[in-house]
This record gives C-alpha cells, sequence and structure tokens, in this order.
C-alpha cells in the first residue's frame, strides 16, 4: 500500500510540473489542458485551442455588436437593418455561451475590448476603421459596413474552422458549425446587398 501512495504522490508531482511546464499549445497533450475540468462528464473536456477560440471569438462577436449598433441611427435601408438586427441578436447569446464555456473550464474571462486584438488575421476592424464607419451616413456607410461585415465575419468563419480542427470540446465545435453556418448565409446575403 506504502508503494502505491508513493508511486501515486509522484505521479501528481509528474503531472503538475508538466501541466506548469507546457506552454498550452503541446500537441503531445491533446485532449488535455492544464485547466481544470469538470468531472461529471467526458464532453466537458476542453484543451488550449478551446480556450483559444473563446477567448478570441469573445471581442470579435462584440465588435460585430457594436457594428450593428450603429445601423439604425445611420442607414434606413430595411435589409440593413433587418441584418443588423440579426447580428446583435445572434452574437449577444453567443458571447454568453463562450463565456460560460471559459467558466465552466476554470479559464479566465476573456476582454471585450477588442483594440488588444490582431487587426489582421481575423477580421477585426482597426480603431480608424471603426471611427469611418462611425462617421458614415447613408448610402455610403450601408457599402462601407456590408463590406466590413464580410470581412469581419470571413474573420469568424476562419477562427470557428480552426476550432473544428484542432479543439476537443464539443459544446465549442458545435458553436464554431454554427458560426461557420450563420456566417456564411450573411456573407451570400450581404454579397447580394452589394
Amino acid at each position: 500500500m506504502r508503494k502505491f501512495l508513493v508511486g501515486a504522490s509522484a505521479a501528481a508531482v509528474l503531472a503538475l510540473i508538466a501541466g506548469c511546464g507546457s506552454s498550452g499549445n503541446d500537441a503531445t497533450m491533446a485532449g488535455h489542458s492544464s485547466t481544470p475540468t469538470p468531472t461529471s462528464s467526458a464532453p466537458a473536456a476542453n484543451n488550449a485551442d478551446d480556450i483559444s477560440f473563446a477567448q478570441g471569438m469573445i471581442p470579435h462577436h462584440a465588435q460585430a455588436v457594436e457594428m450593428a449598433k450603429l445601423v439604425p441611427s445611420r442607414s434606413t435601408n430595411p435589409k440593413m437593418l433587418a441584418l443588423a438586427t440579426r447580428v446583435q441578436q445572434a452574437q449577444d447569446p453567443e458571447i454568453q455561451q463562450l463565456t460560460d464555456m471559459l467558466k465552466k473550464w476554470g479559464s479566465a474571462p476573456a476582454s471585450t475590448d477588442h483594440g488588444s486584438m490582431d487587426h489582421g488575421g481575423g477580421g477585426m476592424m482597426t480603431a480608424d476603421e471603426m471611427k469611418q464607419l462611425e462617421a458614415a451616413k447613408g448610402a455610403e456607410f450601408d457599402r462601407m459596413w456590408t463590406q466590413m461585415m464580410i470581412k469581419h465575419h470571413e474573420g469568424a468563419i476562419k477562427m470557428a474552422r480552426t476550432e473544428l480542427g484542432k479543439g476537443a470540446s464539443g459544446d465549442a465545435k458545435a458553436l464554431a458549425q454554427k458560426i461557420i453556418d450563420a456566417q456564411q448565409a450573411e456573407i451570400t446575403e450581404m454579397q447580394a446587398l452589394l
């Protein structure tokens, strides 16, 4: 019994050391995470890619919601108004869902401050682009908003595809697929508006 306890203690120490030394992106630890996972069921398992997806998508969605809120005061196009409403109604609850996932995984909640994000790869608008959009009205606003939101949606789809390929959480992967399906349909709709 004593040998078993010593062995179990040594294994726990080694696991702790391995977890602390991991960059959180170790491909050899696929399916494992240094964050605590609930013991109630296997579907709650997650990895660093799931956390990265959630933490990246929250500010990404927050900016889309911010863009959608600009439409009623700057556009009179009923199709634009309807689309902006749908964007906001879809992405606000997804932000909450992503936040809940991070809490469940014991990870720090993501900031909705999209100013700190890499604007190149994720389709995020820069502060200057947002200022230009805020200053526009009418047909100019409609064109700018549509072009920017297409770029924004393309970035979200890219992030969601990465989650499908690398993530471990069934919940996160299901949300990623939902994002791909919804935002691809909206891209098609926006291309028609242009």
